[in-house]
């Protein structure tokens, strides 16, 4: 089981500046540790604020290397890609230095071009200083949908990333077709961080802490990965 550290938010903004300094005092203290950080985040509208602020800390940027969590499988310019979400939010101003690892490259599809991408994620600093997850209502995690196509396969590969083809749905969306983070990738951090906003997104949540199947509720894959430093938090 994870090592489960829960917290609690009264609202979004409270989240946001906890994570932001968490987040600073993490690549800081590997920065100082190590000479380099590596942080892998997600997209989504939970960490855009911290992103933000984060992008204006005096920090060494061109030593912090930033990957994706989980990529569509789109060219960077769309309107849907990670990539560009993370180019607008985290990789301005003083973090616009910082080094960034794509997860998306020239294959025709993310199986064909998942070896490229394992290749250069091999490069980065691991284990990761820092990871950011989130949680669809469907208890997705990453790219890791439910009963997907590769989802078993990504469970148990000791490669970090894997290619993902979801079964389309209100949360996926038309674009099924992702990279992602393995269960291993996930694995290989000293810090995950799990973000959770509404009600019905913690439901989901103390339902993926109870037994049952992590094809149905992959989440319950992280959540059971022995030894994993997960903070989660929620707000409404």
């Amino acid at each position: 089981m994870a090592l489960l550290n829960e917290q609690f938010f009264d609202s979004k903004d409270e989240m946001t500046e906890y994570l932001a300094s968490l987040l600073e005092d993490t690549l800081s203290a590997a920065l100082k540790s190590d000479g380099q950080a590596s942080m892998l985040v997600s997209g989504g509208s939970s960490p855009a604020p911290a992103y933000k602020r984060l992008s204006n800390l005096e920090l060494d940027w061109s030593k912090v290397t930033v990957a994706m969590v989980d990529e569509r499988w789109v060219e960077p310019t769309h309107e849907k890609s990670n990539e560009a979400f993370i180019n607008s939010t985290l990789l301005q101003n003083n973090a616009s230095s910082a080094n960034f690892v794509t997860m998306k490259n020239g294959a025709e599809s993310a199986e064909l071009g998942r070896d490229e991408v394992e290749k250069q994620y091999q490069t980065l600093k691991q284990p990761f200083d820092v990871t950011i997850l989130g949680m669809g209502p469907d208890g997705h995690t990453a790219s890791l949908f439910p009963n997907a196509t590769g989802l078993e396969s990504a469970l148990q590969t000791e490669q970090l990333v894997c290619a993902i083809n979801a079964i389309e749905s209100e949360v996926t969306g038309s674009i099924t077709e992702r990279m992602s983070l393995s269960l291993s990738g996930i694995a290989n951090t000293q810090h995950a961080i799990l973000l959770i906003s509404g009600n019905a997104k913690r439901e989901i949540y103390e339902e993926a802490k109870k037994d049952g199947s992590e094809l149905d509720i992959p989440l319950r894959a992280v959540l059971g990965l022995p030894d994993l430093k997960l903070s989660v938090f929620w707000c409404p």
